[in-house]
């Protein structure tokens, strides 16, 4: 157990816990809004061996604790609706909730960001014991690449065996990208899933455009 983690059971009223929408009037900007992938996916063409979306503005959170505390481990199943993975580089999805095995004590849920909020609230409030949940939503963002060429373009991109014998749909890895790095997860048997942090969200854009060159990219909005 990492020694980071402090015990927020015991003074929950101190532990500030802000909800990350944003309200009326303000606009909300994913870490690629300034590329207008929305716009780009208007004009570029139909056909392609790679297709690329922003899996924008969704909620993040980084859970820790350990796996021997009953009251996390049934805490967090209870409010999430499903158990957290407990084999090494996997991951569980059900329905607009996706969790990812980070370490034997890490864990990162993704889930619609209007729910973020309250599943905070609810872990707080299931869980006794020391742990530890961190709504990191504004800091990364998901690339996801599909397509006949996506393991072609990530073969470019990280020393990961992409080979499905290797990395199996649900397998999940944190790896070097390019000159960066990304948590990579296959969503399909065709398609993958990029956790990637806000600060090289355009470098990894830029990267994936002239790596998928070859192939042909087509941008889905």
């Amino acid at each position: 157990m990492s020694e980071t983690l402090a015990p927020e059971k015991v003074a929950t009223e101190n532990v500030a816990v802000m909800n990350q929408l944003a309200g009326r009037g303000v606009r909300a900007e994913s870490p690629l809004y300034h590329a207008g992938l929305d716009k780009l996916s208007a004009l570029n063409p139909r056909a392609g061996g790679v297709l690329l979306r922003e899996l924008k503005l969704l909620g993040h959170l980084t859970l820790r604790g350990s796996q021997k505390n009953a009251s996390f481990m049934n805490g967090c199943a209870e409010v999430l609706g499903l158990a957290l993975p407990t084999l090494p580089l996997t991951s569980v999805e059900k329905g607009g909730v996706s969790i990812r095995w980070i370490s034997p004590d890490e864990w990162l849920v993704v889930l619609p960001a209007d729910q973020a909020y309250e599943v905070e609230r609810g872990l707080r409030a299931a869980i006794e014991g020391h742990f530890s949940v961190v709504n990191v939503s504004g800091g990364q963002t998901i690339l996801e690449l599909s397509g006949p060429n996506a393991c072609d373009v990530l073969k470019k991109s990280t020393v990961l065996d992409v080979h499905p014998s290797q990395f199996p749909v649900g397998k999940v890895a944190g790896t070097v990208f390019a000159k960066s790095t990304a948590l990579v997860r296959r969503s399909g048997e065709a398609s993958w899933e990029l956790v990637i942090r806000r600060s090289f969200a355009d470098y990894v854009w830029l990267w994936l455009q002239d790596a998928s060159r070859e192939y042909g990219l087509v941008i889905k909005s």
